[in-house]
């Protein structure tokens, strides 16, 4: 096995990414994002989530912390991860096409208030451009979470997160720490 392989070597990649994190505006980021989501939850209105592979295990991920509970016992959050319903992804795919699986579902779930939580690691996933483009269409407002420069979901999100990376184990493994961190802070909000 090569050392490129080695932990020590995914360890220091990952220090290496965060590292790169400017704290401040990191923080700044986070701070918009949470009120984005704090004035959703307010009045009940959804906050979609969605994103492919790994994206979509974290969309399944945030939304059952959110309905659930992450630390504490609480009401129940308005969450819906759209990578969940495979009768719908899969009709949908099948008959019209994939590259519109999430937007219809926005086009089915969102409303005027809502959060969509767009997830792509290129921050170029066609099908999640398509559910951001729908979403803005509706009124929602688009947090995007990226790797680094946000690809064209950063054309569409009012709040961008983007980690400093363009390896996807690392934009995941950064991307887990910050919903992580958003989903403590809803729970200490509410």
């Amino acid at each position: 096995m090569s050392s490129s392989c080695s932990f020590n070597s995914q360890l220091q990649k990952l220090k290496g990414c965060l590292d790169a994190i400017d704290i401040g505006q990191m923080q700044s980021m986070l701070d918009a994002a949470l009120k984005v989501f704090g004035d959703a939850i307010r009045s009940n209105d959804p906050i979609l989530v969605c994103g492919n592979g790994g994206s979509a295990a974290d969309a399944q991920h945030i939304a059952g912390e959110l309905v659930g509970k992450f630390f504490r016992e609480r009401r129940a959050l308005n969450v819906r991860s759209l990578a969940c319903d495979t009768s719908v992804l899969t009709a949908w795919a099948n008959d019209v096409t994939y590259d519109t699986v999430f937007a219809r579902q926005v086009e089915a779930y969102g409303q005027r208030g809502g959060v969509l939580w767009a997830i792509s690691t290129s921050g170029n996933s066609r099908n999640v451009l398509a559910a951001c483009m729908k979403a803005k269409e509706l009124g929602l407002t688009v947090v995007g979470m990226t790797g680094e420069g946000g690809g064209e979901v950063a054309e569409f999100a009012d709040v961008l997160l983007t980690v400093p990376s363009r390896d996807t184990p690392r934009i995941q493994e950064m991307h887990l720490m910050l919903y992580h961190y958003i989903c403590e802070q809803i729970e200490v909000a509410i």
